[in-house]
């Protein structure tokens, strides 16, 4: 059910971000919404990636800063690769590894390389090894906790995220319709 779950919720979102125009993945829905942008342009003290484009990071983790399209994308590209990493991968590169991008096609390329690498290697898994203890290592709850755990938290991550993608795509096109 878990991984029924990931790949109909994937799909849901992909079906989305397919149809998504730059306008609206730059779009700003108020005022110091966090944002990618190339480096050198941020307006926040804190950034991360790698290359030409850096996602701004908020203050702390109850920033009510509005988020672009283009910053949840990188996040979830972000979470995706690190937990990626640090269960199926070399465990050694983190987040602030991955290069961004704040262009909508490439960008969405990005995501899907590491949503789709990480249902590959769920898919892959034994039934059994959803019960392992420390399959994944990228944080410490991670190492601590079964590794459906980590796998339901994914699912939600790319819920929780995949619908305010798909309201401010909704919203734009409200805004900007005629």
């Amino acid at each position: 059910m878990v991984r029924g779950q990931l790949g109909f919720s994937w799909l849901e979102v992909l079906g989305r971000l397919v149809t998504l125009e730059q306008e609206e993945f730059e779009w700003e829905p108020g005022p110091d919404a966090l944002r990618v942008v190339r480096r050198g342009d941020e307006r926040t003290p804190r950034t991360l990636g790698v290359g030409e484009w850096v996602m701004e990071w908020p203050e702390g983790s109850d920033s009510p800063q509005p988020r672009t399209i283009a910053w949840l994308v990188a996040h979830l590209t972000e979470a995706f690769f690190e937990r990626w990493e640090w269960t199926f991968g070399d465990r050694i590169a983190r987040r602030d590894a991955v290069a961004f991008s704040g262009e909508v096609d490439p960008a969405i390329t990005g995501l899907t390389r590491w949503v789709d690498l990480w249902r590959d290697g769920v898919d892959s898994l034994p039934e059994d090894q959803v019960f392992t203890v420390g399959l994944g290592q990228a944080t410490e709850i991670d190492a601590q906790a079964p590794f459906g755990h980590l796998v339901l938290h994914m699912n939600r991550e790319l819920i929780h995220h995949g619908a305010e993608i798909m309201v401010l795509q909704d919203l734009y096109r409200a805004r900007h319709a005629g």
